[in-house]
């Protein structure tokens, strides 16, 4: 199956616009791909203001999501993909999502090449076995 980060994401997105509030995106800023304003990166993370005010050319596609944005009034193309998106909320009141326990999760931790699947080649469960005494998933507030 293909990963849901993507469909999730563009949902909460949505969501919070059409409830009249501003989308912000956490990033991790260390992963490969990303291209954002590396001045701003604190703690390897950066948060960006998503709204359709803030940014110019918006795009969030299965793969990435991409805009024009200012930095301290300079232009800069931004180039985030999804395997970077840490989570997605609202400014005005912290709701939305902290990613990396949704389904097809796990493929974002693999490095692309293992990623690639050869026609008729068999493929394991990326997923580990389940076991009784495993952790409960749990939330934090990013802000």
């Amino acid at each position: 199956m293909k990963p849901s980060r993507p469909y999730i994401a563009r949902a909460i997105y949505d969501w919070l616009l059409d409830c009249d509030l501003t989308p912000h995106i956490v990033v991790d800023a260390t992963r490969q791909g990303v291209q954002v304003p590396g001045q701003f990166v604190e703690n390897g993370q950066i948060v960006l203001n998503v709204a359709p005010g803030a940014v110019r050319g918006f795009i969030m596609d299965d793969q990435a999501v991409e805009f024009n944005a200012r930095f301290s009034g300079q232009p800069m193309q931004v180039y985030v993909p999804f395997s970077a998106v840490v989570a997605m909320y609202a400014r005005e009141n912290g709701q939305g999502m902290v990613f990396g326990q949704e389904p097809g999760a796990e493929l974002y931790l693999q490095p692309i090449q293992e990623m690639t699947v050869q026609p008729d080649a068999e493929v394991a469960s990326p997923l580990p076995p389940k076991s009784k005494h495993s952790k409960k998933p749990s939330l934090k507030v990013v802000k």
